[in-house]
């Protein structure tokens, strides 16, 4: 259609949105699906932040809020940042943004010209590379591997950078792959970041308070402090307290990129909505017990996971630090045939024909940016996981 944008030839729709639309037209139309491909947690939003909310109606707080947040809820970021991160920011240096994809999209759309690049580690969140090339960037994407657990490492770092890389793109614990970096291991990563002083980096710790065992989150700025002028580091209410729905992410940096981020959002969404601003006030200041309570289920949920899809015929899979999702290799099903008679030839084929025969709706990896592999979300009952993770079994056991 010649009035649409070129911008809209550099960018595939979602994935992930896709295949969780699938599931839900193949249960509208009576079919027993199981759906894993959503990246949401399937506990309510705790009490205590719904009451927050609903205390802010009665007050009043349903006006326009300042670009950048609520001062209540600035405050209450820089202090999370302090207590839980060791990392010292004012107030005036964060901003609130209508979920984490608008912090991003801000900030890409503040700093990118054409030909800039930025260096992805693959596999990745499905939004990633769409942003960037939206907002007029070069994705780069660097692919990891499955025996480094699909971390990136100093050397594939270093031979990414060109003087055109803007900015590094980081993820811990990771979307699509559960992989959470170390201290030691981010040190390796900051130590190739402060040799090349143009590059700046974005960390999306969405994630990080979803990690198991004697496992300890790090976020590059707190590992390497010379990097806090050109770190931006991103999080949000979503997956920690359950909050998809109330749309809440936010960030802390330098306050030239901040203002900058802000000048944008002003001419685009201004303030995000001003009830869910005091929810996420709350969820940041109130009693943290809900974040370990659930902790604690998904570690449950992800042993369970792996413990079963590691007993499927012709899938490996990895055991991931945090998130909630795992993302195992179907690359000893490639080359046998489907029930249905169709021959599995790539990641893509495989979800498909598990949908078709068994209804169990999982994301393709090769939508990461590396296949042949899976994701499965987790984020749902330990007895749901249990049924789907027996139908793969029976459907892997069935290609032949």
């Amino acid at each position: 259609m010649a009035f649409l944008a070129d911008a809209l030839s550099r960018v595939k729709p979602s994935a992930t949105i896709a295949v969780s639309q699938k599931a839900r037209e193949l249960k509208a139309q009576g079919r027993d699906v199981i759906g894993l491909g959503a990246g949401e947690p399937d506990f309510d939003t705790p009490d205590n932040v719904k009451q927050a909310a609903i205390d802010a109606i009665n007050r009043g707080e349903t006006k326009y809020t300042p670009v950048s947040g609520i001062p209540e809820l600035r405050k209450a970021i820089a202090e999370k940042f302090k207590r839980e991160n060791g990392l010292d920011y004012k107030p005036e240096q964060t901003i609130v943004g209508t979920g984490g994809k608008q912090i991003l999209f801000n900030a890409f759309m503040a700093t990118l010209n054409p030909g800039d690049e930025v260096i992805i580690p693959a596999p990745y969140w499905v939004s990633y590379p769409e942003m960037v090339a939206l907002c007029g960037g070069t994705p780069v994407a660097v692919t990891t591997k499955q025996e480094n657990n699909f971390k990136l490492t100093a050397e594939e770092l270093e031979a990414a950078i060109t003087p055109k890389t803007k900015w590094f793109l980081f993820n811990s614990p990771s979307n699509p792959t559960g992989a959470a970096y170390s201290a030691a291991e981010l040190k390796a990563l900051t130590d190739v970041l402060l040799k090349h002083e143009h590059v700046w980096i974005l960390t999306d710790d969405m994630y990080e308070h979803l990690v198991f065992g004697d496992f300890k989150f790090a976020t590059p700025v707190e590992v390497e402090p010379k990097l806090y002028d050109r770190t931006l580091t991103m999080n949000g209410v979503s997956k920690a307290y359950a909050m998809t729905g109330w749309r809440i992410g936010y960030a802390a940096g330098p306050l030239q990129l901040i203002k900058a981020m802000d000048m944008i959002q002003g001419q685009q969404t201004s303030g995000a909505s001003s009830i869910a601003q005091w929810a996420a006030v709350e969820a940041l200041n109130g009693p943290q017990d809900f974040v370990n309570d659930n902790k604690k289920i998904f570690e449950g949920r992800r042993d369970l996971v792996v413990s079963m899809l590691n007993q499927a015929t012709g899938i490996v899979c990895p055991k991931p630090e945090g998130a909630f999702y795992v993302y195992p290799s179907c690359a000893g099903l490639l080359g046998k045939t489907a029930p249905s008679g169709k021959v599995i030839e790539t990641d893509e084929d495989f979800v498909s024909e598990l949908l078709e025969a068994e209804g169990v709706a999982v994301v393709h990896g090769s939508a990461f940016g590396l296949g042949p592999n899976f994701r499965i979300s987790y984020a749902t009952s330990e007895a749901l996981l249990e049924e789907a993770c027996t139908r793969i079994q029976r459907f892997c056991a069935a290609c032949k």
